[in-house]
């Protein structure tokens, strides 16, 4: 993708949260700058130089929080820049000061492990007959 358009995406998604872009650069390397109160900053490098996106950032306070979306990164499949970033989000709600929220998939596949099972599930074990 151009890396116009990679900031176009980018500007948009500032818009939906509390994140500015506050630098693009192209020339050494495609980087993406975020900045969000309180202190909150990391940055994005895009393909192009990198086969992948690749997220760090120069605060130590905000390096554990990125945990989350280097292991999104380097799982399976190709990640678009807004996948990357929603990720990022995430990771960082508790140092915004916003609600930790549960990843969807990982909620119903919790539900469906706990409690009893339902008619349609076969128990496990030795059958009596």
């Amino acid at each position: 993708m151009e890396f116009k358009h990679l900031v176009e995406a980018a500007e948009k998604w500032c818009s939906g949260n509390p994140f500015e872009l506050i630098f693009a650069e192209e020339d050494d390397e495609r980087r993406l700058d975020f900045y969000a109160e309180p202190g909150v900053s990391f940055y994005v490098l895009c393909p192009g130089g990198t086969d992948t996106f690749h997220v760090w950032s120069e605060s130590e306070d905000c390096l554990p929080f990125l945990q989350l979306a280097q292991d999104y990164i380097s799982s399976c499949g190709k990640k678009t820049l807004l996948e990357v970033l929603q990720k990022v989000f995430t990771s960082f709600r508790p140092l915004l000061g916003l609600p930790d929220i549960e990843d969807e998939t990982f909620e119903h596949y919790h539900a469906d492990v706990e409690g009893e099972p339902g008619p349609d599930h076969q128990q496990m074990g030795v059958s009596q007959q």
